[in-house]
């Protein structure tokens, strides 16, 4: 009786979760042009931890022999002109807001402008207009997509997931960036540099702010060092904490995604904190 109950239960949780899911896709999401297909070739998503310094440094071939998505602030990075990725994904709405009055912004953008190559530029729709204004080169393609979380049924979840109105909880860049693969067509991503090892550094000062250190392949500047710092400093340490848990959730959603869509997800990341993919080491 107790797990009929608990069953009936979980069912009406998850239907009313669903709902809401729904209502945020009608009210949030919008029609998307789908990106050039890949012709099933092999991608590597380029997360920013530090051990993607060790990764390049040794299987820089392993790289190059497949199509790269970069993320956030890696084209500051001098390394970006070397790696020449094919994709780079953009999900904070600092990078769009903070142009005027974030120097590191300003250079992302004049960076990703100088790029010379083929490069896709994948931005969320809500920053269409920012996007319409940003007059890239057109070796730079623009591809819009849709943050908005989806939950509940995975039937249903998925189906919204295949039509790219909605993914997994977008915690971090590296979620929209697997996501944003898998529905380009590729049928092999591996993950690099997601080392999501925070909770090693992350603990609360005798002024009650949480802190919380997170290094990149790439070294931060002083200015962003303390825009990171002041961001954690807005937020009780239950809530990191549960956001943390979100994050490493939607891994599990999305490595169920791939799995519908015969998608194989490799994480190449040595001592990665993402247990939700099947790990390799390269040699």
């Amino acid at each position: 009786m107790n797990s009929m109950i608990k069953k009936v239960s979980d069912s009406l949780s998850k239907f009313g979760v669903s709902l809401a899911s729904v209502i945020k896709v009608v009210l949030l999401s919008k029609p998307t042009q789908k990106a050039a297909k890949c012709n099933e070739k092999e991608v590597v998503v380029l997360g920013n931890g530090p051990s993607l310094n060790k990764t390049i440094s040794e299987h820089k071939d392993f790289l190059m022999a497949r199509d790269r998505i970069a993320v956030n602030f890696a084209a500051n990075a001098p390394i970006f002109f070397d790696l020449c990725p094919t994709g780079y994904v953009l999900a904070d709405p600092h990078f769009f807001n903070g142009v005027s009055t974030d120097p590191n912004v300003a250079k992302l953008w004049d960076n990703i402008s100088s790029a010379t190559w083929n490069m896709t530029l994948y931005i969320p729709v809500s920053q269409r207009k920012f996007a319409l204004l940003a007059n890239l080169k057109s070796n730079i393609k623009i591809c819009f997509y849709n943050l908005t979380p989806v939950e509940g049924f995975k039937g249903l979840s998925q189906l919204i997931y295949r039509l790219g109105l909605g993914m997994p909880r977008p915690r971090n860049v590296l979620i929209p960036s697997i996501m944003l693969a898998i529905n380009s067509g590729y049928r092999r991503v591996y993950v690099a540099g997601a080392d999501h090892s925070w909770t090693q550094t992350l603990w609360v000062d005798e002024d009650n702010r949480v802190v919380s250190i997170q290094p990149h392949f790439y070294q931060d500047n002083e200015s962003e060092r303390k825009r990171v710092a002041t961001e954690y400093h807005k937020y009780p340490l239950h809530q990191i904490l549960q956001s943390l848990y979100i994050a490493f959730r939607s891994y599990f959603d999305i490595a169920d995604y791939a799995k519908s869509r015969n998608v194989e997800i490799i994480n190449i990341t040595p001592e990665s904190f993402i247990d939700a993919f099947p790990r390799m080491k390269l040699s």
